[in-house]
């Protein structure tokens, strides 16, 4: 029930909870490392299972417990997909979610599926347990994006322990006194690395609350911190965006948040307005704003690659946007001066320096290291890095070299060995700490008969209130007029659908988007010409836009 304390679990008690359920597994005769999906939701179930397939020498897969759709159909077609690229051999979910499993399983081959009350029934095999090895996979993530094109990343055991290693010791300093509380999802590298294994290696004691409560509720987010005097807490922007709308003022007057000595924030481009107007909203109730942490890192390196200082609050870096734009170079402004000049100046918060693990390197395109202030692509090699992605070889050598340094697709740039992420070469959009993969925005539109495939862009671009808004330009013959106006329809519910976002919608004639050398789509130079078309249109001092503009832009919605 709201607000009610549902389950108390000891780290003993799992232990032992935890190898009852290895033995159970052992009775299934699965081959070493053969993988089981565990749904994610927030119970305690979760983490019985997760550390049993570490006891079994089996691979737990954890998959999202809710992909925010209104379909059920495409819900049980996702869950297919991630049975079906991983692999699985076994599935576990919880009772509610035992009707979607049972119809997305459907002709596979898996050796057991069901609730965790239909696998105590199994046979405990009491050979002794064969615990994962240093170098075995301690997990299979799926990356928090694409639903209908999933990538698992490889982690190992080591590759886990190290990152877990960095980040107790170097970027929380964790104390013996500590406390941690998280809504964040368990199949999200920062909810699962972050608050599932951290507190366990580390011995802290963690309260958790689910997203879809923290969602509906987010005010117990603070409530339980405030009320076990938790240290230490995680959340996207948004999620202190949520909060910073949703308290009141009486709130502020019983709220005691004086305990929360790192406020982490991370998972998506992190915003300092919101962060301080989230302060603002706290004043009184102790809280500092100082606790503020950025940190930077991704599931192919486990979970983390640098923390900001401890106790110093947000470090905002003001560069000149003009600068940054057409010599990928970030020019400090020292003094922002008037309106005017704050509208030419970017700010970008400082993640930190990297754990010590990591060697890092800022390349241009062709390759080349660059130095301090100069913006390119993130490469990191370290101990913590992925493996491989599952069973998609040509996906892993896109990003992977052989001699182990990761493309992480993000630009950014350094200063002084601290690091400034300014965006996502990945084409990723995030909306309200959501990734949402382009390409599962185009093959909608790709599915449509007025549209070929090719035929569609999709990226995001910030709109009036500084939030991501997915954007996808789409080429057809009927690019106007009725019949492109029930296409941009069509597509809007179905995003909606589908992947639970509004999207704003412009069709284009024919053969007009833009492609690489190599004739695959830019979506870089899409996104670039929709930006450069809209600032004309709201430029025009008349209020009139060119006859072909108005009529490409007459269809966004």
């Amino acid at each position: 029930r709201k607000g009610e304390l549902s389950a108390v679990v000891p780290y003993e008690e799992l232990r032992e909870q935890a190898q009852t359920l290895a033995r159970r597994l052992q009775s299934l005769g699965l081959l070493r490392g053969a993988r089981v999906a565990l749904l994610a939701d927030t119970n305690p179930d979760f983490m019985r299972f997760f550390f049993a397939c570490q006891y079994a020498g089996l691979v737990p897969v954890p998959v999202p417990a809710s992909i925010h759709l209104a379909s059920r159909s495409v819900y049980v077609e996702q869950l297919r997909a991630l049975l079906v690229k991983c692999q699985a051999s076994v599935a576990v979910v919880p009772p509610g979610f035992l009707p979607f499993l049972t119809e997305a399983a459907e002709s596979l081959d898996l050796r057991f599926i069901g609730s965790p009350e239909d696998f105590a029934k199994l046979p405990e095999n009491m050979n002794a347990l064969r615990p994962l090895g240093f170098d075995e996979l301690a997990y299979l993530q799926f990356t928090s994006g694409s639903t209908r094109f999933p990538r698992g990343v490889m982690i190992t055991q080591q590759a886990a322990l190290n990152n877990l290693s960095g980040i107790i010791k170097h970027g929380l300093g964790v104390r013996p006194s500590d406390r941690c509380v998280s809504w964040l999802p368990f199949y999200h590298d920062m909810g699962l690395v972050g608050f599932v294994l951290g507190p366990v290696a580390s011995q802290l004691s963690v309260d958790y609350l689910s997203p879809r409560d923290f969602a509906m509720r987010p005010r117990q987010w603070l409530s339980l911190i405030a009320k076990n005097r938790a240290t230490i807490s995680f959340s996207p922007t948004f999620g202190y965006d949520l909060c910073t709308r949703r308290v009141r003022q009486e709130d502020a007057a019983v709220l005691d948040l004086s305990s929360w000595r790192i406020a982490g924030a991370g998972a998506e481009m992190i915003h300092h307005e919101s962060l301080a107007n989230f302060a603002q909203a706290l004043h009184g109730t102790g809280f500092d704003a100082n606790a503020f942490m950025a940190c930077y890192g991704m599931a192919e390196c486990s979970l983390a690659v640098s923390f900001a200082p401890l106790r110093e609050g947000l470090d905002v870096d003001r560069v000149d946007r003009d600068h940054l734009s057409e010599r990928q170079v970030a020019r400090a402004v020292l003094n922002e001066g008037g309106s005017e000049d704050r509208s030419r100046v970017s700010s970008f918060v400082n993640c930190g320096k990297p754990l010590p693990e990591y060697e890092v390197q800022i390349r241009n395109e062709q390759g080349h290291e660059l130095c301090d202030r100069e913006c390119g692509t993130i490469f990191l090699r370290g101990p913590s890095i992925m493996s491989s992605y599952f069973g998609d070889l040509e996906a892993t050598k896109e990003v992977l070299s052989s001699d182990g340094w990761l493309n992480t697709g993000d630009i950014g740039y350094r200063v002084k060995e601290h690091l400034f992420i300014t965006g996502r070469i990945k084409d990723l959009i995030i909306i309200k700490g959501r990734n949402i993969w382009p390409q599962d925005l185009e093959y909608l539109a790709e599915q449509q008969p007025e549209v070929r495939p090719g035929d569609a862009s999709a990226f995001s671009i910030l709109g009036e209130d500084g939030e991501e808004l997915a954007v996808m330009v789409v080429q057809c013959g009927e690019f106007n007029g009725t019949e492109g106006g029930s296409l941009v329809d069509r597509l809007q519910r179905m995003i909606r659908e589908e992947l639970g976002i509004n999207c704003c919608i412009e069709l284009a004639r024919p053969h007009t988007l833009p492609r690489t050398s190599s004739g695959k789509l830019s979506r870089s130079r899409t996104r670039q010409d929709f930006l450069q078309r809209r600032d004309r249109l709201s430029s025009n001092e008349s209020g009139q836009a060119s006859p072909e503009e108005a009529r490409e832009c007459r269809a966004t919605g």
